[in-house]
Parts: C-alpha cells; structure tokens; sequence
C-alpha cells in the first residue's frame, strides 16, 4: 500500500487508480487471511472444533462471519445519500471482533450496521410488490398442448467462469427434452432420442461423454400460440414426471422467483456493512498441459522494460489447449484487447505456465502501427481539459464532453511524409498518454480509459432494474 502511495505522489498513477489499486490490494490480504483461518481451524482438533462445526453444518454463520471474528474486520462501506452508490473506505477495520475494535473503527462500524436496519424495513415492499408484477406478467403460461412440434431449441453447455465449472451439463438437462437424436461420438451409441425425457441415467451418460452440450427443447423456443406445450417445459418437479396439460406455469414461476425476493432484501445488513470486492483478475495461467492454438488472433510487437512483447490487437481472439496425441480441445479462452501474451503458436505448455497478462484498472487504446501522433479536434477547454494533481503536479489530457457536435477528438497515425495511417476516435474520460507530434511505435498506448471499481452492490440493487423492465421505461442509470 505504501508503494502504491508512493507512486501516486511521484505522479506515476492517478487518484482513482491509486484508489482501485489500494483496494484491490487490501482485498486480496483479506481473502489470504479468510483461507488461513479457514485452514487454522478445520485442522484444530481434527475438524471437530465447535465453531467450525457449526459453519461446516451450516447451521449457522458465513465464511465472512468467522473472518470477521478471528480474521480482520476488512473494508467498510462509506455510508452514502441515496443514488450516490456505496464508494468503499480504503482504510480498512484491521482489528476483529475477538481483539476488540477501537473508538474510531467501532464508529465506522456503526454505519453499516445502521444501515442494514434502516434497509430491511424499506426493501420488504419493494419485494412484495415484486412478487404481484410478475405473476400479472406470467399468469397466462399454462401448459395447454403435449407437443407444439418445434424444431428450434437451445444449445446448453455447462456453465462454466473460466474454468470452475458453476452448474454442470447434468443440472442443466436434467428433466428437459431432446431436441435431436444424441449420439455418443466416441462408440456412437444412442444416448436419447429426439422427444424423449432425459432422466437421472441418461443425463449422467451424457456429462460422461465428452459432449460439450447438446440441444434441448426450451419454453423460449416453443411454438404454441398461447400458452407453452408440456415437451418444451419438461419435467414438472412437484410429481417428478413429465408435465401435465392444464398445469400453471407461469404462477409457479413467478412464485418460485418473487418468493427469496422477500429474503434478499434482508441480505443487506448479515455482513454489517463491510465491503467485499473480487480482487481484479489480470493474467491466464494455463490449468493444463497441452498444446495452444490461437484463433483470429492479431498481434504486433511491441517494446517494453522487459524487452519486445507481443501484444493483441484484436477483441474476438481466443486460445485453445488441445491434447498433443487426440487434438481434444480441454479448454477455451478469450484474450482481452491490449494483452501481453507469453506464448507462441504451437508451444507446448504445462499447468501453471503464465499466458498472457494486462493491466485490470485500465482498458487502453493500442497503436496498430508505428509513425507520428497528429490530434485531430482535441482542443483544450472544448474536447479536453489539462488536469494536473495538486500532490503531485503531473498534468494530462482528459477528454470531456463537449456541446458542439462536430468536433470528434481523435488521435491520427502518420508516416514521415505526413500521409494518414490510421485515426483512433478517444471516448469520453479517457486520458491521452501520448503528445501531439511524439514518434509512436507499434502497440504503443495512445490512451487509457479507467475502469471504474470500487462500488458496493447488494442483490436489490438490480430491482429497480427488474421492475422497470415490467412497466417497459428505460432505466434510468
């Protein structure tokens, strides 16, 4: 933390990236400290220690209650006006709730904990009234045909983030209908035919084969008139069988969501107000072995401290490892824009062998070619404003909003005769990192769009976003 201090007073990074940095960084301490104790205390007394027990069982208590007692109270939420958006207060509680807090952290506490009162009594209209929009929305889906003989359906895999797999394929076709035959690819055995059940058995045949996914018919496909057909709703799960004609799933559906509405407002206050934020992820490590393929990949090089790079230029591009002896895919990723990658086409990889990397408080802008930096309609005070820090004194160009129109701030790319290359439109807030005239290389930034983190969210914050889709006006943020 001090270093990142350091460098904002040097002038190296601006305040807010100072901010995301320190948090970033506070939170990673945080989710260490969490794995410790969670280890210190299932290893005590051969995992038959009391409070362990009782989190294990989940009888009562989070990851994050236990942290907060024996671990570090962590970052609180600053308390805020309504609409402004809880920002975070980047001097954490260190203390626990075992070791005693001091006047000041007590008093930071405060905030949160009256906060969560103040909003479990307000948010529980909010749900109920909820829970009334969507059955006035959904009432009239009822099962009224077998079969309304669509030939469209949804291909699902399972659902994966990276490479922890969230909910698999099994789950997710458990008690649906095929849409076509399945075959297994290696035998090519019949696993289930087109308009059959996928039972417990037969959903387990798949997940084993190495399908990705297959087709399965769903109610956003169905073709019925009015109302959905029983094939594309699938097994209702009250009886355990395939659903009847007459049945009311539109009430069991808004039931089913409307019904934890009444719990999630009461989510607010558990935590009593700290601020957990996912520390931002900024490289790929390959979690295999294999071989990588890339796939519509550009890249130029480019030079840095550590000597030329290779960076992407492209935001479609994704890398594949494949098994060297069947060319099986084991996984896929995509490579954000403006990533350094560590690898070459081709090159044979074992796990934990670093991919590519990039800078997650910054989306850039990249050069695609090299020559001179010509602006076009950044003018100061219209397109852009100098802003210097009072600390530090380091000045840069911000690109703001202007009121005429016609003036587009861009950044033109020419070559030594002065004949235009290639122009980079600047969005709103971003900061220009190069100077009118200066010689670019390949891959050099031309400028940086900070990321805005750093924002507490609670489930009920998507509420207003929900609610407004039911009266059909365009939300507001």
């Amino acid at each position: 933390v001090e270093e990142v201090r350091n460098n904002y007073n040097m002038g190296f990074i601006t305040n807010n990236e100072r901010y995301n940095q320190i948090i970033d960084i506070w939170t990673r301490i945080n989710n260490r400290l969490t794995t410790f104790v969670m280890t210190q205390l299932s290893s005590d007394n051969q995992g038959f220690n009391s409070v362990y027990m009782m989190l294990d069982s989940g009888a009562r208590g989070s990851k994050e209650q236990i942290r907060q007692l024996c671990g570090m109270r962590g970052l609180m939420a600053k308390p805020q006006k309504s609409g402004s958006g809880g920002d975070i207060i980047e001097n954490p509680i260190l203390s626990n709730f075992k070791e005693g807090l001091s006047v000041l952290e007590y008093f930071i506490s405060t905030h949160g904990a009256r906060k969560g009162l103040a909003d479990t009594a307000l948010k529980t209209a909010d749900a109920g009234y909820l829970t009334r929009r969507l059955h006035d929305v959904a009432q009239d889906m009822i099962v009224n045909s077998e079969d309304c003989g669509t030939l469209r359906g949804m291909y699902t895999t399972a659902l994966k983030d990276q490479e922890d797999i969230v909910e698999p394929l099994f789950d997710r076709i458990l008690g649906r209908t095929s849409l076509h035959d399945v075959y297994n690819p290696l035998d090519n055995t019949l696993l289930v035919g087109a308009g059959e059940d996928i039972n417990e058995e037969v959903a387990k045949l798949i997940e084993e084969s190495p399908l990705e996914g297959i087709e399965i018919r769903s109610v956003l496909t169905c073709e019925n008139k009015r109302g959905v057909c029983s094939l594309c709703y699938g097994r209702n799960l009250a009886s355990g069988k395939r659903v009847q004609r007459g049945e009311a799933v539109g009430v069991i559906a808004a039931q089913s969501i409307g019904e934890p509405g009444t719990q999630l407002t009461l989510r607010t206050f558990h935590v009593g107000g700290t601020a957990s934020n996912i520390a931002a992820e900024s490289n790929i490590v390959a979690k295999f072995d294999g071989v990588i393929e890339f796939e519509n990949i550009r890249t130029v090089d480019t030079q840095t401290e550590d000597g030329t790079v290779q960076v992407v230029l492209g935001r479609s591009g994704e890398f594949k490892i494949v098994e060297p002896g069947t060319g099986r895919i084991i996984v896929t990723n995509n490579i954000p824009y403006g990533a350094f990658l560590f690898v070459k086409e081709g090159d044979k990889l074992s796990k934990g062998d670093k991919i590519c990397s990039w800078d997650p408080y910054n989306a850039v802008i990249l050069s695609e070619f090299a020559g001179k930096a010509q602006f076009d309609a950044i003018i100061e005070g219209v397109t852009f404003r100098e802003e210097s820090d009072e600390q530090t004194g380091h000045r840069e160009k911000v690109i703001i909003d202007t009121r005429d129109k016609t003036k587009n701030p861009s950044v033109q790319i020419v070559d030594k005769k002065g004949e235009f290359i290639k122009g980079y439109n600047i969005p709103v807030g971003a900061h220009v990192s190069v100077d009118e005239g200066e010689a670019i290389q390949t891959g050099q930034i031309i400028a940086k769009i900070p990321r805005a983190t750093g924002k507490t969210r609670d489930i009920t914050g998507g509420l207003p976003r929900v609610t407004e889709l039911f009266e059909a006006r365009n939300p507001s943020n």
